[in-house]
């Protein structure tokens, strides 16, 4: 659930993130480069190897001397916020892999809208939920509202879901992910092969329980998605395997976002809320 005091904290937490954060994050990127850009800024003289594309030939004609036109470029990026909400993200006491994961969405979203940076949210699970990018309060305020109404449910149908998006992402964006990713491995890999050349982050968010499974004993295990039941008892020996396999699970999706240069970062819930943004910031 997001508070109004978690948005408080966030408004004196970007105070000390404007001090540490480089322009490598969301923010104003506007800045002053020769080619062809949204907008004109001056000519100078032509200069060798400069493209003779941007030669004015208009001024040539008057000063029979050859100028170029420079332009300023604008490099704003719009910022993507998808959160899965699929049953499994309901898991965890006493906050949820849900709740935790909206509030890093939510962070990001107002530090986006406090550098006037246009930002996009959306769920997903069997089905994928879209809202229009657009800047400012009102926009963070449909975010909390959607998010603090959300019921995780149903299975995560994250290859459709990374297809579909895909499609509402424009130019070159900021695309924060966050999941507990524990669905099988190819079609997480199949799913981030489609998202493009983009600076993306992925976030998964586990419970420690899922973490370490510090558990000893008979145990009635029930599948949030599918509902399906197990009958185990937990010994050291099946907490070694579980490890093992939870360990080779996300060391395929480590080595897959560094293969594809996204920046992937592993986070507990029980990890203070505003250590794992200065973690995923840095």
């Amino acid at each position: 659930m997001i508070t109004t005091d978690f948005l408080d904290q966030l408004n004196r937490f970007h105070l000390v993130v404007k001090k540490r954060v480089t322009s490598n994050y969301v923010g104003p990127r506007r800045s002053i480069a020769a080619g062809r850009g949204l907008t004109f800024k001056e000519h100078r003289l032509y200069a060798p190897g400069d493209d003779i594309r941007l030669i004015d030939w208009r001024v040539f004609a008057r000063t029979d001397d050859l100028h170029v036109k420079t332009f300023e470029e604008e490099r704003n990026l719009t910022v993507h916020l998808v959160i899965d909400a699929s049953a499994s993200m309901g898991f965890g006491k006493p906050i949820s892999k849900f709740d935790y994961a909206s509030m890093i969405g939510v962070g990001f979203a107002y530090l986006s809208m406090r550098e006037n940076e246009k930002f996009q949210f959306s769920t997903f699970n069997e089905k994928l939920d879209i809202f229009q990018s657009r800047r400012g309060m009102s926009q963070l305020a449909s975010m909390v509202y959607h998010l603090n109404n959300t019921k995780t449910q149903g299975t995560s149908k994250f290859m459709d879901a990374m297809l579909q998006y895909k499609k509402v992402i424009g130019t070159r964006s900021l695309l924060v992910l966050v999941s507990d990713f524990l669905v099988d491995i190819n079609e997480i890999i199949g799913g981030l092969y489609t998202l493009g050349d983009h600076e993306i982050k992925i976030i998964q968010v586990l419970d420690p329980i899922e973490k370490e499974l510090k558990y000893h004993g008979d145990f009635k295990l029930i599948d949030s998605e599918t509902q399906g039941k197990l009958r185990t008892f937990i010994s050291p020996r099946l907490r070694v395997e579980y490890q093992e396999m939870l360990d080779r699970h996300v060391a395929r999706l480590e080595e897959t976002c560094n293969a594809l240069g996204m920046h992937f970062y592993q986070i507990t819930t029980d990890t203070p809320i505003f250590d794992a943004f200065y973690r995923v910031l840095e």
